[in-house]
């Protein structure tokens, strides 16, 4: 029985609907543009951090870098300043390397020597635009980086300063196109070096490609780009994650003894976990989640406000009808009930439209912004439960208008 009347009102429900065609439609958009503005938002937040997650995952959580701090403003004696840390030096960061012997961990030490070299390979030339980048032999390891073809460094590589490298994937689509690259020879700055490895495809991140690289052994870096104060990365990598905790504090009591610091003062470098830098990144995303219902929030209340008026106005127009109805013995929960499903109806309407431009319209951002699409079942639901509310809130009082006009007045109403 109750089923007959449900699907009773749903019928009355797409007929009234019809009769004020315009009304609604206007009515579902204003819904729509709500829910399309929460959907979308949050699904190019959920597609940028699913490439955030991508791009970072490969290096794991037992990772760490020790880098150079700069212009971090810290409060001192209520007056702030501007601290910028001292670069990282070789000196300093090949003394870090035979000091600390950490159990479980492997230490590499790289710096980026330039990024806008040409490399050259027969007579064709590739665009200033090539990231050199001088590594140890534990480099490829600890940065997550895998190769496609050849092989990675050896320690027989960078101790005897051979002048061997290892090629970005986008090689194989420029200027080693077509061809097998390993053993190939490309030049640098005049200095010939053989492939021996490509790294698998990386892409971009923020813009920037990580593809269009060239690894060089780090002696060997250090003799073609001779530029002032250059600055050293240290990565750590820990075999076992139980005790990345107990590694930090031993590499950063190590440092600190490099850099001969007193125990007073402060650490004047940076011991970055690459799971914090995670976090850090996906903790800036929340602001745009918030973005998003902040004004899918400003649109739904305008478009409520538009729902409860057609309702009122439908209430207004059927005041006969509900006469009859009630004359004919017609409860007042059935009648509320009926304009209640009108009202839902309507708002799911606008819902569904809502995540569907909603969806492509993410769709579209992230595509144009290279990150990696998810579907956003968590904005999907959230759209569900928005237009629900929506129509909650807007039907009830009208609902409530039509179940208590009186039978005899209603039958009167011209």
């Amino acid at each position: 029985m109750m089923l007959k009347l449900f699907k009773e009102n749903i019928r009355i429900a797409f007929g009234s609907i019809k009769t004020q065609l315009l009304r609604t439609i206007l009515t579902v958009l204003i819904i729509a543009i709500g829910i399309t503005a929460l959907v979308g938002i949050l699904t190019v937040v959920s597609a940028l951090e699913n490439t955030i997650s991508t791009d970072f995952a490969s290096m794991g959580a037992n990772t760490f870098n020790i880098n150079q701090y700069e212009n971090k403003v810290r409060n001192r004696g209520g007056n702030e300043r501007e601290v910028i840390n001292p670069i990282i030096s070789y000196p300093e960061a090949v003394a870090f390397k035979n000091k600390y012997k950490y159990p479980f961990t492997e230490t590499s030490l790289s710096f980026t020597a330039t990024t806008t070299a040409e490399v050259k390979y027969l007579g064709e030339k590739t665009d200033p635009e090539i990231t050199i980048v001088g590594v140890d032999e534990h480099f490829i390891t600890n940065s997550g980086l895998e190769t496609s073809l050849g092989r990675s460094f050896n320690q027989f590589d960078v101790e005897n300063n051979t002048y061997s490298c290892i090629v970005g994937s986008d090689f194989e689509k420029g200027l080693l196109k077509d061809i097998n690259p390993i053993d190939k020879i490309i030049s640098i700055r005049g200095a010939r070096f053989k492939v021996i490895g490509v790294l698998k495809e990386k892409g971009s991140t923020f813009g920037n490609s990580q593809d269009l690289r060239v690894l060089i052994p780090i002696q060997v870096a250090r003799s073609l780009f001779t530029a002032p104060n250059i600055n050293y990365t240290i990565s750590v990598m820990v075999s076992k994650k139980e005790v990345l905790d107990q590694a930090i504090d031993n590499a950063t009591s190590t440092m600190r003894r490099v850099r001969k610091l007193s125990p007073v003062r402060d650490n004047n470098f940076g011991v970055v976990r690459s799971d914090d830098l995670i976090n850090r990144i996906l903790g800036i995303t929340q602001y745009l989640g918030w973005a998003a219902w902040i004004i899918s929030i400003i649109t739904i209340l305008g478009s409520s406000i538009a729902l409860m008026n057609i309702m009122i106005v439908s209430v207004t127009e059927r005041t006969r009808e509900i006469g009859v109805r009630k004359a004919l013995g017609a409860k007042r929960s059935t009648v509320a009930f009926q304009f209640f499903i009108e009202t839902l109806l309507i708002g799911q309407i606008g819902g569904l439209v809502g995540i569907v431009l909603g969806i492509l319209l993410g769709f579209a951002i992230a595509a144009a912004m290279s990150f990696v699409f998810v579907i956003p079942w968590m904005a999907i639901f959230a759209a569900f439960a928005t237009s629900f509310c929506v129509a909650l809130v807007s039907g009830l009082y009208p609902a409530i208008k039509a179940s208590k006009l009186d039978p005899i007045e209603a039958l009167r109403y011209e």
